[in-house]
């Protein structure tokens, strides 16, 4: 019995899959439901929905239509911002609306995120919201300046 090359290497989820899978994520992270009451929802395990949720397994079209019922988003919210494949044929200018950055998806799917997104809501005043913002951007910087401070500066070329 012959090992295959095939059999060796790992086949890595399509970034479409992934993508969707993070969306699904990112949205029942957003609406605090757990892996179990999806997968309870869905009659899944919440093993199955990690794997949908990491593009493991790709989610089929009513499946997805399920998951969209369930977390109370349209269908085409878990393809916003997804990555347009090599073979795709990218739509016209003007027709498409602009993607989200993987940085955002990325920090609406961490626990901090989540935990910000939900407190800066909370806050009513729209100049207290602002300020926040502010501070927010004010400290940022300050992590840029002292990571630039850090590091040492290349000695001076003599001429």
């Amino acid at each position: 019995m012959g090992v295959t090359l095939n059999m060796l290497t790992k086949k890595s989820p399509n970034p479409i899959d992934k993508h969707v899978g993070s969306r699904v994520r990112m949205r029942r992270v957003l609406i605090g439901m757990s892996q179990e009451k999806l997968g309870e929802a869905l009659g899944l395990t919440f093993q199955q929905v990690q794997k949908y949720e990491k593009g493991t397994n790709r989610i089929g079209a009513s499946r997805l239509q399920q998951i969209s019922n369930i977390l109370g988003m349209p269908v085409e919210f878990f393809f916003d911002g997804a990555p347009v494949g090599e073979t795709a044929q990218p739509l016209g200018e003007g027709l498409r609306e602009p993607a989200d950055t993987p940085y955002v998806a990325d920090f609406l799917a961490s626990n901090e995120g989540v935990q910000l997104n939900r407190a800066f809501l909370r806050i009513r005043d729209p100049k207290l919201r602002r300020r926040v913002v502010d501070l927010v951007n004010a400290i940022a910087g300050e992590d840029e300046i002292a990571q630039a401070a850090a590091v040492p500066a290349a000695p001076p070329v003599e001429a």
